[in-house]
């Protein structure tokens, strides 16, 4: 076994005695910079009533961590030109940050950022303003 040991040793790197024989190498880290912030997903609802309700859900889609589930019965109800109008507005606004959109029954939009997508089912719907 003693040989063995002996027959690695010549079988080293020379840069791997320096390393031994020498100073251990570190790295040095900077203890005064902020640590990284780790964000959180939230799935965020929204009710649309009106076109303006677009607004904030656009916001909050923009900074890339929210996924929104937004009733758009109330504006369904409503007016269906203003529907049309806010979900063109959502798709490419979905197309922008490369996320993914889906209607989800009758009444349910759900929008994700670009790390999430929506699992295709009977129940989830390609999203058309036709």
């Amino acid at each position: 076994m003693k040989s063995l040991f002996s027959l690695m040793k010549f079988m080293k790197k020379p840069e791997e005695d320096e390393q031994l024989e020498g100073e251990d190498e570190y790295v040095e880290l900077d203890t005064e910079a902020e640590p990284e912030r780790t964000s959180k997903v939230i799935v965020r609802p929204f009710v649309m009533d009106d076109f303006s309700d677009i607004k904030e859900i656009l916001d909050c889609l923009r900074e890339g961590y929210t996924i929104a589930l937004i009733n758009i019965k109330p504006l369904k109800d409503k007016d269906l030109v203003e529907l049309k109008r806010a979900i063109n507005k959502l798709k490419k606004t979905c197309d922008a940050i490369e996320g993914d959109i889906a209607g989800f029954g009758d009444d349910y939009i759900v929008v994700t950022p670009s790390f999430a997508k929506i699992y295709r089912s009977k129940q989830t719907n390609s999203i058309s303003t036709e």
